[in-house]
């Protein structure tokens, strides 16, 4: 899809102006960036590896998932909530 020419210019003459001439006044700056988390459309890369679990523990999350669906994205959640919950905060 292409950019219409005036919103085209203007964006150029946005991206040529000196950072010093922006008038941010309005926003203010965040120094602390410990409690931040990522919007929606941040996707982290997937990785494909093989894995063995216990047949009783696949089994759960595949009956508590949707129609058998998303069992694999869940448990990516419960390993990621894991690696969260033991992370040591940086001193």
């Amino acid at each position: 899809m292409a950019i219409p020419k005036e919103q085209q210019h203007r964006l150029e003459r946005l991206a040529a102006m000196p950072d010093a001439d922006i008038d941010t006044s309005d926003i203010p700056e965040v120094l602390d960036w410990s409690s931040a988390t990522r919007g929606g459309l941040y996707k982290p890369r997937k990785e494909a590896i093989t894995i063995r679990l216990d047949a009783d523990v696949l089994m759960w999350f595949k009956t508590h998932a949707e129609a058998g669906r998303g069992y694999q994205s869940e448990i990516n959640r419960v390993l990621r909530h894991h690696v969260a919950t033991r992370e040591k905060p940086s001193a």
